[in-house]
């Protein structure tokens, strides 16, 4: 018998609340296939896609299969979605890296583009996880009312309200506030990496560059000749003959 999924209540977070924004270049762009006018357009979506869940995807990493079934309309943007997520390159980098609890947040920021209301959340979901496996944890994610209200099965989900007018920075983008890599596993791959200079870097404007022939590149050449000279005689006046120093002609 299957674990009915644990109630937690939803907190007030930004993509909750109704606000009238007028359409501008900080909002996110809202990719679809109901507007598609070009196969540059279908490009952009599919780009888009492998940034919200990927971050950024290999040339291996890419799903061929499901990209032409997507350009062909056999499947929708829904449809293409839960291709990647269940994909072996989305299980590598984020099912067998990390928790439960870390792969549910991580999934939800992606897939229903807000955070995690709380624990509670991420404790219901995970017990999903445990139970009916990936599959059936995104399956329950993509039929969900949420998911279907906010995107349905043709727009590409985003990460919502995440620029807020009035506001001089928005919340940060989930791949710098989730990475993909756990702590436990960032130090076993050994990053970060502090690497400290010891020499200090300048800055030349261009046109303060020496050009070709200008004396100042000449400088460090003529440091490094270091001439030996002769070094001055010392002579006394005490010490001089004048009658064998003077010369003078014989006759």
């Amino acid at each position: 018998m299957a674990l009915p999924l644990l109630e937690y209540s939803p907190n007030s977070q930004n993509q909750r609340v109704e606000s009238y924004e007028v359409p501008g270049d900080e909002q996110p762009r809202i990719y679809s296939t109901d507007n598609l006018l070009s196969s540059s357009d279908m490009d952009n979506l599919i780009e888009a896609a492998y940034r919200q869940m990927f971050f950024h995807a290999f040339a291996a990493d890419r799903e061929k299969a499901l990209e032409s079934q997507l350009r062909s309309g056999q499947i929708t943007v829904r449809d293409f979605i839960r291709g990647l997520v269940l994909s072996d390159t989305y299980k590598r980098s984020f099912y067998d890296l990390n928790s439960n609890y870390r792969f549910v947040e991580q999934t939800v920021q992606r897939v229903l583009g807000r955070d995690v209301y709380s624990e509670r959340e991420k404790i219901a979901w995970s017990i999903v996880v445990a139970t009916k496996g990936i599959v059936g944890f995104i399956d329950k994610l993509l039929n969900s009312d949420e998911y279907l209200e906010a995107f349905g099965y043709d727009i590409l989900p985003y990460q919502r309200r995440r620029v807020l007018p009035g506001r001089a920075e928005g919340e940060r983008p989930f791949n710098i506030t989730s990475p993909r890599y756990d702590e436990y596993y960032r130090r076993k791959l050994g990053f970060p990496q502090f690497i400290w200079q010891t020499t200090v870097r300048s800055y030349v404007p261009q046109e303060q560059k020496a050009v070709a022939g200008s004396p100042s590149q000449f400088l460090n050449m003529a440091r490094g000749i270091n001439p030996q000279g002769n070094l001055p005689q010392r002579i006394s006046a005490l010490n001089i003959d004048i009658e064998k120093s003077v010369p003078y002609r014989k006759r």
